[in-house]
């Protein structure tokens, strides 16, 4: 599957604000007390890359049909990735071996990405 730049740049992004968490939750943790919250960021991030990925796949083939399925499909695939973030969010606060706070750093990369996304993409237009 080929992606477009812009989700490469949000992938990026999301993976450098996964990497900054976790140097400060070593920082913060100074042993091996950060791991649950690696495993939480891992979650998150894993999350927050297949959204942009599911988003690049709904918007490609929401282009290819007409108006009215187009909506439904958009709007069921934006419902899936909800479910899927509160999929990740409930493990995160259900299995004691991953940390809440961890799996909810990796959901809130994808908002991050999205910012910088946008952010670079207005500084380019002017």
């Amino acid at each position: 599957m080929k992606l477009s730049n812009l989700a490469k740049r949000m992938i990026v992004a999301i993976l450098i604000v996964t990497l900054v968490c976790l140097i400060g939750s070593v920082v913060y943790y100074r042993s091996l007390g950060f791991f649950p919250f690696l495993l939480g960021l891992v979650l998150g991030s894993g999350v927050s890359i297949a959204k942009v990925i599911l988003l690049e796949r709904a918007v490609d083939k929401a282009l290819s049909m007409d108006k009215e399925r187009a909506g439904t499909y958009v709007s069921i695939h934006h419902l899936f990735r909800l479910l899927l973030t509160g999929i990740a969010l409930f493990i995160g606060a259900v299995v004691p071996q991953i940390s809440l706070w961890g799996a909810a750093a990796g959901i809130f990369a994808y908002q991050v990405a999205l910012y910088t996304s946008n952010f670079q993409l207005n500084e380019t237009k002017h």
